[in-house]
């Protein structure tokens, strides 16, 4: 039986994330369900991008890629095209998954390319001290929005369901438990898998917007969950301020690399 160690480099730590950061729950969960598929670490890829959660690649002894801001997915398409046998993982930021980078996450989705897609959500370019991003909540209060925030923010995962995703799944970095069921489903769905974990950034937006510490933004997100089963009940009224938590979507399709080796089989030339 092997360990969520087995896929950790020791060395790297302690690893840089703030005090509090919900970031080292997700990369302790992602290696616990390596650990628990028993995947081959020469079988795996991840392609991570700039970020605080783009710092996830430093610590797993997995093959790795770290890529330029925004577009881990478009590499990731090359690697899972290019490598058809890896599991590809791609670990992205709000900043960097769903608004630098978010016409690469529609057409990955729409193209069901086969990776599995991890988004930590913490509302914020956590990095670059707390500017807003695509998920920042509106009236919220960052660095670029001192006053208030303005703009309506969107659902990561209603965009990618309505894209085109094969699996859509969304946890709290308050349970692991459920991250990890989520991360586990969707590695083993063929096509594109999106895992949205909603975390906490205490140094910034919890801080700009007075969420207090970092165990207060946690118990706030646990009091604000309410499961798939439980949202079908409430009205749009009800939701308001809560977040939706489980599998919302689990129904695989074609994946791009299958139709596309199709079209070359179908029309190879014998020499």
């Amino acid at each position: 039986m092997k360990s969520y160690k087995d896929y950790m480099l020791f060395d790297k730590l302690p690893q840089t994330w703030c005090a509090g950061c919900s970031h080292g729950i997700v990369l302790q969960s992602i290696a616990a369900v390596m650990a628990e598929l028993e995947v081959d670490k020469h079988d795996m890829a991840l392609v991570s991008g700039i970020g605080c959660f783009g710092r996830v690649d430093d610590y797993l002894d997995i093959n790795c890629m770290h890529v330029t801001h925004g577009r881990a997915l478009a590499a990731a398409t090359g690697v899972a095209l290019g490598n058809p046998d890896l599991h590809v993982l791609v670990t992205m930021g709000d900043g960097d998954g769903t608004t630098i980078g978010g016409n690469h996450l529609i057409h990955a989705a729409r193209r069901n390319i086969n990776v599995t897609a991890i988004i930590s959500n913490n509302y914020n370019y956590g990095q670059t001290g707390g500017q807003y991003s695509g998920t920042t909540p509106t009236h919220s209060i960052t660095q670029t929005s001192p006053y208030g925030h303005i703009e309506q923010n969107f659902d990561v995962c209603k965009l990618a369901i309505a894209a085109g995703a094969s699996y859509v799944g969304r946890a709290t970095a308050y349970n692991p438990v459920m991250l990890r069921k989520l991360i586990k489903e969707g590695m083993q769905v063929k096509g594109f898998s999106l895992i949205e974990v909603m975390s906490a950034c205490p140094t910034h937006y919890g801080k700009f917007n007075k969420l207090g510490a970092a165990a207060h933004m946690m118990q706030l997100m646990n009091e604000q969950s309410v499961t798939v089963a439980q949202a079908a009940k409430m009205s749009e009224e009800e939701l308001k301020g809560k977040i939706v938590v489980g599998c919302m979507k689990n129904a695989p399709r074609e994946d791009y690399y299958t139709s596309y080796k199709k079209i070359i089989d179908a029309n190879r030339i014998e020499g």
